[in-house]
């Protein structure tokens, strides 16, 4: 079997599943309700808040999707019943970041603002400090989602290896290179 798609995923409190329905499994908590296509090769079974799933085949790819199917609901019991969080990091002079409605404005050094629209199902708040750099703040239910608009943001961007200005995850290492050296 495989060795992530055996694990049994536990719901906790307040987290109900629904299906498959039609090839489509639902999961409803208290922040919010999810869905996901499963494939009819992986079967889902729940017994006393517990969810297993089995596959039919040991055919390299229901193997495969054993593993990443269990990862997706897992993801998504997480996701209705605490969520996620992902916090950008704006590094470089001038960079600043504001929320207005449904669109994060943007300074990041161009000659122009930008402003990325942000879906709806992603909650975004926009950080400033003195003396700190500005940070952009993600929260919502889909993981896939989240990382998606994350990484979107990041590309608008991209962190250079010389100063390491750009856009990053925060926390995130930079491999920085050394610039040239002055001849003598």
């Amino acid at each position: 079997m495989s060795r992530i798609g055996k694990l049994p995923i536990k719901l906790p409190q307040g987290v109900t599943l629904r299906g498959p329905e039609e090839d489509i499994v639902y999961v409803k908590g208290p922040k919010g309700e999810l869905s996901q296509y499963i494939d009819p090769a992986i079967s889902v079974t729940i017994e006393n808040d517990t969810v297993t799933l089995h596959r039919r085949t040991n055919q390299k790819r229901h193997k495969a999707l054993h593993g990443l199917y269990r990862v997706l609901i897992n993801n998504m019991i997480i996701g209705v019943s605490t969520g996620f969080t992902k916090s950008l990091e704006l590094v470089g002079v001038g960079y600043k970041a504001s929320v207005q409605g449904n669109a994060l404005d943007l300074d990041l050094g161009y000659s122009h603002k930008i402003y990325f629209v942000i879906p709806p199902e992603i909650k975004v708040q926009a950080e400033t400090t003195k003396g700190k750099n500005p940070l952009v703040h993600l929260e919502g239910i889909d993981k896939q989602l989240l990382g998606q608009v994350a990484a979107k943001i990041k590309t608008l961007r991209k962190v250079e290896p010389y100063k390491g200005k750009g856009i990053r995850y925060l926390g995130e290492q930079i491999r920085r290179k050394a610039g040239k050296t002055a001849s003598k």
